[in-house]
């Protein structure tokens, strides 16, 4: 299996834009959770929600495009050939919202087809790729997808691009389902009352170790595992027993051809949900055993970017690789009994070559990948 190097990162949060500035923030524990004054919230379980500052849409457009201009600021001159694997879980849902509140005819220019085509043109790629949308795990799998690729043969480079936004039809859809928190979540935390939503765009550049070294591109990480499995047991609520987290999470340990406690961390999905976080535990527990890493989750700063999520995560992770350090987990006051001694507020200290991700979604899927650091 040939080795996939992750090349290049670019991000836009709501702490700011580059990895650079993302991750200094992370490292002070600052939260881009705040009012929510995009829409109205008195209808709703919670008024909070991390959005991007400074996001406005050209006029007739959606706020996607501005996303999508600021992540490929970050990232000039892809190769054009590189393929390309889109993961978004609604796309430009704030257009489509419009003209339907409007009672006008849907546009063609808000389905996902045109999407594809207009960020393969920013990219200046030659092919339009596909959209994957496997909810909150999406970017997760489109990198999996990506390293599949690669490792096969079937690609030399592919480029990940994911993005989604705050909207109100997805806001009014988790307030329904009374998975909002009404103050800012609390990942992992005892007190944890749900999640709160947030926006990303994120574009993650992959490339065989040949092509790589022939285009002078210096890899961050390489993608040494990944696995992903569903557990067919809800619609909206995972398993409480773990079982389609710890698949993923065994496929991708074997895929990676390492053991547990080669895992110097874990970067989760904590949500802040009552449901989610408790399954991650379990499941990571059962796994690891006495050999369970620290481990963190970055919602609290970041809110839950859905299908952007893991992609955001995969470049923290890179950092915490060469910096040997993650994150804290704001917002986790009194951790869970079953995360305590390896969950905390503060930064932590790690040391080894591997860094396992995570993420889970609705409908059962499950998620994971394994970063080896470089050198």
């Amino acid at each position: 299996m040939r080795r996939v190097a992750l090349c290049r990162m670019a991000t836009v949060t709501a702490l700011g834009d580059g990895l650079d500035q993302l991750w200094e923030r992370l490292l002070k524990g600052d939260s881009g959770i705040s009012s929510l004054d995009r829409f109205g919230c008195d209808n709703y379980v919670s008024r909070y929600a991390a959005c991007i500052d400074n996001l406005q849409a050209p006029e007739g457009a959606s706020l996607l495009d501005s996303i999508l201009d600021r992540v490929a600021m970050q990232l000039p001159d892809i190769p054009a050939d590189s393929r390309l694997l889109v993961a978004s879980t609604k796309g430009e849902v704030d257009r489509l919202t419009e003209v339907c509140r409007q009672g006008n005819p849907i546009p063609h220019g808000v389905l996902f087809e045109p999407l594809l085509a207009k960020i393969a043109n920013r990219f200046g790629l030659t092919t339009r790729g596909c959209n994957i949308n496997a909810a909150c795990a999406s970017s997760t799998i489109a990198v999996a997808r990506g390293a599949a690729m690669i490792a096969a043969g079937e690609a030399e480079s592919v480029l990940v691009y994911a993005a989604d936004l705050v909207s109100e039809f997805v806001f009014s859809g988790f307030s329904a389902l009374q998975a909002l928190s009404a103050e800012p979540c609390r990942p992992f935390d005892q007190e944890r009352k749900g999640l709160t939503l947030g926006e990303a765009g994120v574009a993650l550049l992959l490339m065989s170790e040949t092509c790589a070294k022939s285009r002078g591109e210096s890899p961050q990480a390489y993608i040494a595992g990944w696995g992903v499995a569903n557990d067919a047991h809800h619609v909206t609520a995972p398993a409480r027993d773990g079982c389609g987290l710890m698949l993923a999470t065994q496929q991708a340990l074997k895929k990676a051809q390492i053991e547990t406690k080669q895992i110097s961390a874990i970067n989760a999905h904590g949500t802040g949900t009552v449901y989610n976080d408790a399954m991650e535990l379990t499941a990571f527990n059962t796994v690891f055993g006495d050999s369970l890493p620290p481990l963190h989750g970055v919602k609290g700063s970041l809110g839950h970017c859905l299908g952007a999520a893991g992609g955001v995560e995969v470049a923290i992770a890179s950092r915490s690789l060469q910096q040997q350090l993650i994150p804290a987990t704001v917002g986790c006051v009194q951790p869970e009994a079953a995360g305590q001694g390896q969950l905390s507020t503060a930064s932590q200290n790690i040391s080894g070559d591997y860094l396992l991700c995570s993420n889970s979604g609705f409908g059962g899927i499950n998620a994971t990948l394994i970063l080896q650091g470089v050198g």
